[in-house]
């Protein structure tokens, strides 16, 4: 029996209220990234973390989470989606507590680092079970809609729930909340929601080791250069680290006979262009709402709460055009949209690029934030659709995995590059003093992103000799 004729027989208020568990546990997940920023000065000032130590914070979750998501979703494909999804959400829900109570830098470093491994088991079964719901090709565009609104403001969400825990009750429920949170999805997900099958295969350790110790080098080496310049003894050696991992991750998965990556996946050039698009245009968002959130804070003189809800036009501006995605969708090619995405989201930058220490919200930060949630909306849900396109049904939890491996690992290597950026022009004391060189940088890597996806999404790759693709292109 097919998944959609699977979904098709069970009852339609079920497969609602399971549908909605599912996207509570992706909102709890796309949430944990970036909650914990609003409350960093006051982790700093309990725990006694120092400046550098301190980014570890965002970035351990962020590194644990991306490095082993493809990990993650071949152990949904060989145990079963629900299984995985359970069991990575007691992971994260135990690490989350842990988090809460941490006492020292170290324990909770240590605790945002399995939050991120249980974030990487749970996550691609998220998408995975989401698309299993569906009964008909209609159906699944629009909970994949409601998935990619449900992950687009995941970030800015967090922002919004973090400052108002951190300001009225204190920075550890930013982690306690995904404590009862998590217990009521792991209770009623295997209750409301059918097994998928299980795939034998074998486990892909090379391929996992060098996936996730290249991307926590090529960040670390980015932070190295934010932190004391492109000269400084951990930068270099960090990026040769990186490109040496990342050589041996590839022959790894052309010789291995399960591979985390089938490399076919990335033989289809539409998807191939949507994968970098969408990790550059993330990367850049992560990098606004990171620089934003501190300018709002220390220039603006905003309190956590206050400086959380400065968000909430970019949530609520994304989740509105979300709605209209479908349509948009049928009448216009993926291309442009995510063309016309990736061009406002530089054009928000050029706007961010004029703030200065004497600036106010609105309309300078107001604005231009706006305009980049248009963008971030107009690349999501084309470029996802791009990505999942023609992907084989037991290849869902590996392809699902790539995806959020691309969008957490951008996040990531995008705050740590426009840091970077950030610090070549920035003065002491003076927080706005960065921001030009940061955001006219940014928006170059947007334009990039525009180019590529007008170039190349949605194209149809000319057919391999033998069908050795085995995937259908993108429309």
């Amino acid at each position: 029996m097919s998944m959609s004729e699977s979904a098709a027989m069970v009852p339609e208020g079920r497969r609602a209220l399971a549908l909605w568990v599912v996207l509570a546990a992706q909102l709890m997940l796309q949430m944990d990234f970036l909650i914990v920023i609003v409350a960093l000065p006051r982790i700093q000032n309990d725990l006694g973390f120092d400046a550098l130590t301190l980014s570890w914070v965002p970035n351990a979750f962020g590194l644990a989470f991306g490095g082993l998501l493809l990990l993650g979703g071949r152990l949904g494909d060989m145990i079963g989606q629900v299984r995985a999804f359970r069991i990575g959400l007691i992971i994260f829900v135990t690490a989350s507590l842990l988090g809460g109570l941490a006492q020292t830098p170290v324990a909770l470093i240590i605790a945002r680092v399995v939050q991120g491994v249980g974030a990487a088991l749970a996550g691609p079964s998220v998408l995975a079970l989401v698309m299993t719901m569906a009964r008909d090709d209609a159906e699944r565009a629009k909970v994949l809609s409601l998935f990619i609104a449900v992950s687009s403001i995941g970030a800015s969400a967090g922002l919004i729930l973090g400052g108002f825990l951190t300001e009225f009750l204190s920075w550890r429920w930013s982690l306690l909340i995904n404590v009862p949170a998590g217990v009521v999805v792991i209770g009623m997900i295997g209750r409301l929601v059918t097994e998928t099958q299980p795939k034998a295969a074998k486990l892909d350790l090379v391929g996992a080791i060098t996936a996730t110790g290249g991307s926590a080098a090529l960040v670390y080496g980015f932070i190295s250069a934010a932190d004391g310049g492109w000269l400084a003894k951990g930068t270099i050696p960090s990026f040769v680290v990186a490109a040496a991992l990342f050589v041996l991750f590839l022959r790894a998965e052309r010789v291995h006979k399960a591979p985390l990556l089938d490399l076919r996946l990335l033989h289809n050039r539409s998807r191939l262009a949507s994968l970098v698009v969408m990790a550059l245009i993330v990367g850049m968002h992560f990098s606004v709402i990171f620089l934003l959130i501190q300018y709002i804070q220390q220039v603006l003189g905003w309190t956590p709460l206050f400086a959380g809800l400065a968000y909430l036009p970019l949530t609520a501006t994304v989740f509105a055009i979300m709605h209209f995605m479908p349509g948009l969708m049928r009448q216009f090619p993926a291309k442009g949209l995510v063309a016309m995405g990736s061009f406002l989201v530089a054009v928000s930058f050029l706007g961010f690029a004029l703030l200065r220490d004497d600036g106010c919200y609105f309309p300078g930060v107001l604005a231009p934030l706006l305009i980049h949630a248009c963008g971030i909306a107009l690349v999501l849900a084309p470029g996802t659709v791009a990505i999942m396109h023609g992907v084989p049904v037991e290849q869902a939890g590996a392809a699902s995995g790539l995806l959020q491996m691309d969008q957490q690992i951008g996040g990531a290597l995008g705050i740590a590059i426009v840091t970077s950026m950030y610090a070549i022009g920035a003065v002491p004391g003076q927080f706005s003093s960065g921001l030009p060189v940061a955001f006219f940088g940014a928006a170059v890597i947007a334009l990039v992103a525009a180019i590529i996806a007008w170039s190349a999404v949605g194209l149809t790759p000319r057919p391999r000799a033998g069908g050795t693709d085995g995937i259908r292109a993108a429309p």
